[in-house]
């Protein structure tokens, strides 16, 4: 993983696990895809994620690879997780942290990306075990 200073320079590169569990800050990207009636594409996580395992989450994420430009991650990911590919633009960025039960944090400098797609997804099983379509107001009501 990039790990990145809250300016989003790179400072260093360290493997996925050990960057969760030192709660490093990383490099991430975060996809969310709405289809024309503006209804946003949710996966669940797979079952044997390290962290978040079977949760509602947006489209897809992941982490730029080194060399890899945020952009080019959030197509890459969004075929390997979803099997779907579409025109995307860089809307926002965020730096967050979240530490789970199991010791593990999650601490991002999240590039996310929006794009508009009707087609329906091919899941990696590895990745996604679900999806639906959902308006913001339906995911708000279920978030309450």
């Amino acid at each position: 993983m990039i790990l990145v200073n809250m300016n989003d320079n790179q400072i260093g590169v360290l493997e996925k696990l050990e960057a969760h569990q030192k709660g490093m800050l990383h490099s991430a990207i975060s996809v969310f895809v709405f289809n024309s009636d503006n209804k946003l594409l949710l996966q669940r996580r797979a079952l044997n994620k390290y962290h978040s395992s079977g949760l509602w989450s947006n489209t897809c994420c992941g982490n730029p690879r080194p060399g890899e430009d945020t952009k080019e991650a959030a197509s890459r990911r969004l075929i390997e997780e979803m099997g779907i590919s579409c025109a995307l633009s860089h809307t926002f960025f965020i730096p967050y942290r979240v530490d789970f039960e199991n010791n593990l944090v999650e601490h991002e400098y999240d590039h996310c990306f929006t794009g508009i797609s009707d087609r329906l997804p091919l899941l990696n099983k590895e990745e996604a075990i679900e999806y639906k379509y959902l308006t913001l107001a339906d995911i708000k009501t279920d978030m309450a």
